[in-house]
């Protein structure tokens, strides 16, 4: 059965743009123009996968995230414009899966979508098999990461990490030492033949390090080798 996804946004040019590119995959889309008429149909029959607009008339998509969260754990990616940095940190903290700002490829959103999809996937089997095979903690010096529960602790303290973010992380904490490229980065947190340009994955590495920095500012266990890629510091 084909995944759902439910679109809500007042801007109707960005639903339809939108819906046509989930569409184009494979997926079924539930439009809605504001977050007061999306949350009654979501408490009722959540969607697999929910794309909020976060400056809405009504009921923006922070309140509808809020809202929802007290009854279900759909995820759900935001939509943000460059100047909403305290909205995405705050929708992060609420339990957004990931943010992508506009203007936005299609393709990169389709990216993000797949790799929450197949993370949710791996998760539900998970439960499904009671922890049988549930992937094991990893612990690199201050570092604590649980990929069958997504959380991520610096020094003991939590870090909030988006879908993506954690499998980059994942990957270069996996193999301290070990230099990753940029294009076997792209394969580990996008997998699907979807094109991703050198410049998303060095986003993702700066929002990384912004958030570590946030709890340690002498943060520095991920290195950046020019010309090669990035490697986690040896623990």
């Amino acid at each position: 059965m084909s995944a759902s996804i439910a679109l809500v946004d007042d801007d109707r040019n960005i639903l339809t743009s939108v819906s046509i590119a989930m569409q184009a995959e494979g997926y079924v889309t539930r439009l809605y123009p504001d977050g007061e008429a999306a949350l009654k149909a979501l408490l009722e029959n959540p969607a697999d996968l929910g794309i909020f607009d976060i400056k809405m008339p009504r009921m923006d998509g922070l309140e509808l995230l809020r809202r929802l969260r007290e009854k279900s754990d759909m995820p759900v990616i935001f939509l943000t414009s460059k100047d909403e940095e305290l909205d995405e940190a705050l929708g992060l903290a609420m339990g957004a899966d990931d943010y992508i700002t506009k203007p936005f490829s299609q393709r990169l959103l389709v990216a993000r979508v797949k790799a929450i999809l197949r993370r949710t996937a791996v998760r539900s089997r998970s439960l499904e098999e009671e922890s049988k095979d549930e992937p094991e903690p990893l612990h690199r010096g201050d570092l604590e990461m649980d990929p069958a529960r997504h959380h991520v602790k610096w020094k003991g303290k939590p870090v909030t990490l988006t879908v993506t973010e954690f499998l980059i992380l994942e990957a270069l904490a996996a193999r301290p030492g070990v230099v990753r490229t940029r294009s076997q980065l792209m394969d580990i947190a996008y997998h699907d033949d979807v094109y991703v340009d050198d410049r998303t994955i060095d986003s993702h590495i700066k929002r990384l390090r912004r958030k570590f920095r946030e709890i340690d500012p002498e943060f520095s266990a991920i290195d950046t080798l020019y010309g090669a890629g990035y490697r986690f510091a040896d623990a």
